[in-house]
């Protein structure tokens, strides 16, 4: 495959951007070789400036549920570009986004628009220690929630540890009120929280783990970390920035019926554009300035060209039938790819929550963070460049999650189990 233009211009992108990338899972780092750069993208596929097509399942890692250049969504871009692309001041079109996503997830009665998923659950633990005037947090090993310094916290060697930093640049002193714990383990959440009583303020977590692969909640994890955090008085905030609009209208929390205090949105909601957004039960909310103590501000917060991308991108998502297709859709994907990986007795353990999915090179179950990890990563590289050989696009990592768009096609499916069955019959 021909890559000498993405090569030279990685080489020349390092000369002025760290690594040449502006996220590091794009520096292909974890598979080898140099990434790939795209010049354009449409409806189910990418193209690199070497003119190579690709079938994409990582759609921008999950908000371009409706494909590339969508036609409707980049048509409101560009008439609302027309009109301006920021104000730093009130439009309608906030309400209108506010006001949809109120509708939508069942535990937000207000919303705040901010720029990132990290702004979002920076924000939503910075209420969530307002609101109860405690000072710890309870996060889960391996969920993702942004860059925020006292998120970026490793799990130690006992059930619930105190945070340490696991990034350069942040202060043990920052992660010392984090408090890590395994998913999908209510009683390690119990016994933190007894360790540390009318200490902690929020447990946040992925309701599906997104940031590892694809790891599902056991069958009433997510009802027993309701109880358990109700009964102490602790916020109980779902990071949806994944699955918001992705596995349901009304993300994982509509899907498995369990309704936090506060929701952290992302991605689908700006339909492809810089967005994020934070929200919960109104009392809650309420300690938002201006009306509260809890500061939070942003120039572009609900700018006009992210929000007109957002309404209209929902505004398909809830046209009738739209999530049963694309149930439809990644399910023969991964039905497809479990029968390759068995023909060929390859060692693998498939995920799968509605258009999410991933395939783990391990015989195990995976039910955790540590789980993931037993994955063997050199053999996912060898996959992955033989998929990308045969016009395939996954994420360049083995914990990331593959995403399945409402335009990929039958023959797209087909095409793509086809390059899998090939790929695993070769790996070593």
């Amino acid at each position: 495959m021909e890559s000498s233009k993405s090569l030279a211009a990685w080489q020349k992108s390092q000369q002025f951007i760290p690594g040449g990338v502006n996220s590091p899972v794009r520096n292909f780092s974890k598979v080898g070789e140099h990434p790939r750069f795209i010049a354009r993208g449409e409806g189910s596929k990418i193209y690199d400036i070497d003119g190579n097509a690709y079938i994409d399942y990582v759609a921008s890692w999950g908000p371009l549920v409706l494909g590339h250049a969508h036609p409707s969504v980049v048509e409101a871009i560009n008439a609302a570009a027309l009109n301006g692309t920021s104000f730093g001041a009130p439009t309608v079109l906030e309400t209108e986004l506010a006001e949809t996503i109120v509708n939508a997830v069942p535990s937000i009665e207000q919303v705040r628009l901010v720029n990132s998923g990290t702004e979002a659950t920076m924000s939503a633990i910075r209420v969530a220690r307002g609101y109860t005037g405690r000072d710890k947090i309870l996060k889960i090993d391996g969920c993702y929630h942004g860059h925020v310094d006292y998120l970026l916290a490793k799990a130690g060697s006992g059930v619930a540890t105190f945070g340490l930093s696991d990034s350069g640049g942040v202060p043990e002193d920052f992660a010392r009120n984090t408090l890590t714990v395994p998913f999908n383990n209510p009683d390690a959440v119990q016994e933190a929280i007894e360790a540390n009583p009318d200490e902690i303020a929020c447990l946040i977590l992925e309701p599906i783990m997104g940031n590892m692969g694809i790891i599902p909640p056991r069958e009433g994890y997510l009802n027993q970390l309701r109880e358990i955090t109700e009964a102490h008085g602790i916020v109980l905030i779902f990071d949806e920035v994944i699955t918001g609009f992705r596995v349901a209208y009304g993300g994982a929390q509509s899907f498995y019926n369990v309704t936090p205090d506060m929701t952290c949105l992302g991605k689908i909601i700006g339909g492809g554009l810089p967005v994020g957004a934070y929200g919960g039960k109104r009392d809650i909310m309420r300690c938002v300035a201006p009306e509260g103590d809890v500061y939070q501000a942003g120039t572009l917060s609900g700018n006009p060209l992210a929000v007109t991308a957002g309404i209209t991108t929902l505004k398909k998502l809830a046209e009738p039938g739209v999530y049963e297709h694309l149930e439809s859709r990644a399910a023969a994907l991964a039905a497809g790819l479990a029968e390759a990986t068995e023909k060929h007795g390859i060692d693998a353990w498939h995920s799968r929550v509605g258009s999410m999915l991933m395939l783990y090179f391990t015989p195990e179950t995976v039910t955790d963070a540590d789980g993931a990890r037993t994955a063997d990563t050199e053999r996912f590289q060898q996959y992955f460049w033989g998929l990308a050989e045969r016009g395939v696009y996954v994420a360049p990592s083995q914990f990331e999650a593959g995403f399945v768009s409402l335009v990929h096609s039958e023959d797209d499916i087909n095409k793509t189990v086809q390059a899998a069955t090939q790929v695993l019959a070769n790996l070593s």
